[in-house]
Order: structure tokens, then sequence, then C-alpha cells
């Protein structure tokens, strides 16, 4: 069957998706479209598709995200605030705080409106990150702080685990720009040290105090950005003493500001979200 929906285009530092509202566009499969329409060559182009949910339990909206291998994913810092942005803009809500439930629990998105009534910026609630999670790391009893991991090639890295509902290790390195991280990224990824594959985040603090960081996604491979892994970078960053609670990271597409507060033990994380482009795609659904 024919069909027509429309998408948007957005990016949150770089790291961009194709978004969907399926509260009037729903899709079938969305594993198999996210590998075709994310194809930079053949398709949009896009670190993966994201869809516009109903929200369940006491969530406004939901999201549910597919990398551009078509697996699924937990959740998407940066398409948080991308979707809080849609959701504003496009005049599906006119809260400043929205509530959106993920794969990894109800996120609160922070909208910071200007007197344009444009979203610029949002703050998100990460919620507090998780350091002890037997099933995403086979190693140390789920939890590891600066410990070695055995890549498939057989090299030694040593890291810090922070889980922020998907798996994160933090390898901290002298010079970041000048690490191969396609050649590394997957032979830590598929680690038998991680259960459920995992995202690298390699990092070097820098001499403001920022922490400079490249990442090998999960499913993906090297994006620009990585919301998530911004977070887990700077909570390894603190627990490492390498940096207080609050960094600013900064990575290939751009800073997010980063706060693991004190008071309640979240993870604030607070960035840019851009709208790319508008349009309308037409398809034979499968």
């Amino acid at each position: 069957m024919r069909k027509t929906i429309q998408f948007t285009k957005m990016h949150g530092a770089g790291n961009d998706y194709i978004y969907v509202n399926t509260l009037q566009f729903p899709i079938a499969n969305p594993e198999h479209w996210a590998e075709v329409w994310s194809d930079r060559h053949k398709g949009i182009g896009g670190d993966g598709l994201v869809l516009i949910t109903a929200g369940s339990g006491d969530a406004d909206f939901g999201m549910r995200i597919f990398n551009n291998d078509g697996s699924e994913a937990r959740m998407c810092g940066n398409a948080s605030r991308c979707i809080g942005k849609y959701l504003y803009e496009k005049g599906l809500t006119r809260k400043d705080e929205v509530r959106l439930s993920t794969r990894s629990g109800v996120k609160v998105l922070k909208l910071h409106v200007d007197s344009a009534g444009c979203v610029p910026t949002v703050t998100v609630n990460m919620d507090a990150p998780q350091l002890t999670v037997p099933s995403q790391l086979a190693l140390g009893g789920g939890a590891m702080t600066e410990g070695p991991v055995q890549a498939t090639d057989g090299r030694i890295w040593t890291g810090t685990f922070v889980s922020m509902g998907n798996p994160h290790f933090v390898v901290f390195v002298d010079d970041v720009d000048s690490l191969d991280i396609a050649a590394t990224g997957p032979t830590l990824e598929f680690s038998a040290a991680f259960p459920e594959r995992c995202n690298i985040e390699f990092a070097t603090l820098r001499a403001d105090g920022s922490i400079r960081m490249r990442v090998w996604e999960r499913g993906s491979g090297i994006t620009m950005a990585c919301g998530t892994g911004a977070c887990a970078t700077a909570v390894a960053a603190a627990l490492t003493h390498r940096a207080l609670r609050s960094s600013m990271v900064v990575m290939d597409g751009g800073a997010l500001r980063i706060e693991w507060s004190e008071a309640d033990g979240c993870v604030y994380m607070t960035g840019e979200a851009t709208h790319v482009f508008d349009g309308t795609l037409t398809y034979e659904e499968e």
C-alpha cells in the first residue's frame, strides 16, 4: 500500500534524526524504515528514526528511537531535546515543561521559550546514573570505575561504566582527537564484557576545564554527539576526580552543559535543539 507521511529533520549538537509524529502518521515496521531512510546517499539521511507517540502513564507524550542499523535504543538525550522543540513549535503543547515517556522511563523536559515563541534550548532531567547494572556489564558485579575491559581485538582499555538507562563505557585518553574511533569503537562495543553491546566514549580533559569527547554509538557508529554519552562522560569525570559535578562536554557537533546534582542525584543536560527542514515522503508500506 502506498503511503505519504510528513517528517521533520532535526539535530541536537549534530546528532541528527528523522522525526515523525505517529499520532498523525503511524508507521509499520519502523526498524526497516530506520535503515532505509537514514541512508545518507539514498534516503533522507540521519543517525536514525524517532517516532513521537502518545505518552504512557502520566507522560504527556512518548518517543521510540531506532538507530540507523534498525536496532531500537532505550533513550537519546539529543533526540529528547528536539522532541521538546518539535512539540512546542508545532503547536502540540503549550507547556514549557513536558513529561516524555521513553524505554528508560519518563524524562522531564524544561523548554526555554524565547520572546518569538521558539525553543532554542532545552534542559532534560536524565534521572540518576546507574553505576551497577549486571545485565549491561558482565564484569565486577556490574560495576566498574577505572577498570580493564578486553576489546574483541585483544587490546585492554581502562574505563568507567555508567548507565543512563543505556550502557556507556568512558575511556579517558591523552588526545582524543588523534584516536582512530572508527577502528577502536566497534572492538569495545562488541566486547564480551557488554552483554547488550555498549556505547563507547573517549574523552580528554582540556586546560579550560571542559571535556572533549568523541563517541562510538551502539548501533549507529560514529556520531557528531550523544546526549546520554555526554552525561555518562561528565559522571565518569566526577567519579574519577577529573572534574567537579558540572561540566561542559564538547563533542564534534557541539557542546552540552551537564550537571550531576548533589541535591537529588539526577543528571541535568542543557543544549540546543535545531530544526533543519520539513519534508513529505511517499513509500510503499510492506
